[in-house]
């Protein structure tokens, strides 16, 4: 079976111009559905993949014939999780394969979670090798934090995996779940609570297993020793430092070791006390410096006093909303920092209230700004753009599917060094014509994309860029394509026949 890649290289120009068309946004529902009846696979793939769709047209991809074409619409990431769900019961395999394993979609989108209902019909009745994969991702909030207690057997055992945040009835509960796997996995899930189990089952060889004993469960003090006396792994006493069972004695110890990276994972336990936090504030090493800097039991004139360095090579993207809110009160603590990481770390809460949001819009840490506009919702206009141009590391182009990124003033950037800046004149409704055919002819292939598809695209080049091998599919998209072009172009299966002059 052909790849969606694969299906695109093979699809010849005639095909490409009716992909475009599938993308208009001129094209009337009509014209959709036509592609959708009449057109070869590629344009199907786009129309059902690539787009929102009007809900007639959902309801005809849900009726057609052709499995592939009803897969691409179970993995569009533009489509209401509601309108996708409708193909939970489809009796081919590979869409109901594509529907739990979800849209694709570059980060830091994700796909919004299916309705409950839904998720759980899947997980009722779907096979098990269909659930892997991103089906996770689209289980909402609230039917996660159902799971461990829901009337669904198998629900229940999703809900299992969450048993460090279960309470004490429900984790009860599960180890006398009727259904025997639950019991079975309650139990395995028990038994990594316990020191001594995870005594008896640390391997004596690097691997996953002991790096998962080592960081996070209970350790009896024979563990530790044995880590101390004799490293199985170079990041053994790393690994160990960040243990939340680790005993204070060991603590202590572990704050004057050799190794600076053991040092900085114990720069950053809670439990950290005074003379040690004192000895790592002057730590020769600048990473433990740093570390320690961010220590929660120092108050601002305490942090004033480290020699720390600010990096500037961390990456400022997304970071996803937690299921549980921090306390306000601890952002607005972070956003009244002197520490810029602390200020960073308030600038990615969501919820920041507007006067937090208008402090750090103007911070003078570029991480401040651009975090505070990755991730909140009501981030002003000038600080959306003004991060996208100064900010080049990953997510960049996430800056401009903020709700508030401008759409005037852009043109003139139209002739900046950078081809992503150069690129926001082709978002500009006042780009004069002339700049738009310009960028098309572009040295950056992105740039030539977005000119062509430019409703301001003068008809003699957006007429000629149709003939063109690369851009015709994004000339076709153009919603400045004109009606009889369009309708020529589905008379002729995308061919380029002339009128008769």
């Amino acid at each position: 079976m052909a790849t969606p890649e694969q299906i695109w290289a093979d699809a010849d120009l005639p095909t490409r111009r009716l992909a475009g068309l599938a993308l208009n946004p001129s094209v009337p529902e009509s014209v959709l559905l036509r592609l959708l009846l009449e057109a070869p696979l590629a344009v199907r793939m786009v129309l059902c993949r690539d787009r929102v769709l009007p809900e007639a047209v959902v309801d005809a991809v849900i009726q057609h014939p052709d499995t592939r074409t009803r897969s691409f619409l179970a993995r569009n990431p533009h489509a209401d999780p509601a309108q996708r769900v409708r193909l939970v019961d489809d009796p081919e395999w590979l869409v109901r394969a594509h529907l739990a394993e979800g849209p694709k979609a570059t980060a830091p989108a994700r796909p919004g979670p299916l309705p409950d209902e839904a998720a759980v019909h899947m997980i009722s009745t779907y096979d098990d090798e269909l659930l892997g994969g991103l089906f996770h991702q689209q289980i909402s909030a609230g039917l996660r934090r159902s799971m461990p207690t829901h009337p669904a057997a198998k629900v229940r055992r999703w809900g299992v995996g969450a048993w460090a945040s279960l309470s004490a009835d429900t984790r009860a509960a599960l180890l006398a779940d009727p259904d025997a796997e639950i019991r079975g996995a309650a139990q395995r899930h028990a038994r990594y609570e316990d020191p001594a189990w995870v005594e008896s089952a640390l391997p004596d060889r690097p691997c996953h297993a002991r790096t998962d004993l080592l960081l996070h469960r209970p350790l009896t003090r024979a563990v530790v020793e044995s880590v101390l006396s004799r490293l199985v792994g170079e990041e053994d006493k790393a690994m160990i430092a960040v243990n939340p069972t680790l005993p204070p004695d060991t603590v202590v110890l572990l704050a004057a070791d050799p190794d600076p990276e053991v040092r900085v994972r114990i720069a950053q336990r809670t439990d950290l006390g005074p003379a040690e936090r004192r000895m790592l504030m002057t730590d020769p090493h600048p990473g433990v410096r740093l570390a320690v800097s961010l220590h929660p039991a120092l108050n601002e004139e305490e942090r004033a006093r480290i020699d720390y360095q600010v990096p500037m090579d961390h990456f400022f993207v997304h970071h996803p909303a937690p299921e549980t809110p921090r306390d306000p009160r601890a952002v607005r603590r972070d956003a009244l920092s002197h520490h810029p990481l602390l200020r960073r770390r308030a600038a990615r809460d969501h919820l920041l209230p507007p006067d937090l949001v208008a402090r750090l819009a103007s911070d003078d840490d570029l991480g401040v700004r651009v975090l505070l506009a990755q991730n909140h919702p009501d981030a002003p206009a000038s600080l959306l753009l003004r991060s996208f141009l100064e900010y080049t590391g990953p997510e960049r182009s996430h800056l401009t599917t903020r709700p508030n990124f401008p759409t005037d003033g852009l043109a003139v950037f139209a002739d900046h060094e950078d081809p992503e800046v150069r690129a926001l004149a082709a978002r500009a409704s006042e780009t004069e014509p002339t700049t738009v055919a310009r960028l098309t002819r572009d040295p950056d292939p992105a740039v030539r994309a977005a000119a062509a598809r430019h409703p301001n695209l003068p008809q003699p080049r957006l007429a000629a860029l149709l003939d063109d091998e690369e851009l015709a599919h994004h000339a076709a998209a153009n919603a400045a394509l004109p009606p009889d072009t369009i309708h020529r172009l589905l008379r002729t299966g995308g061919r380029q026949a002339r009128p008769p002059e």
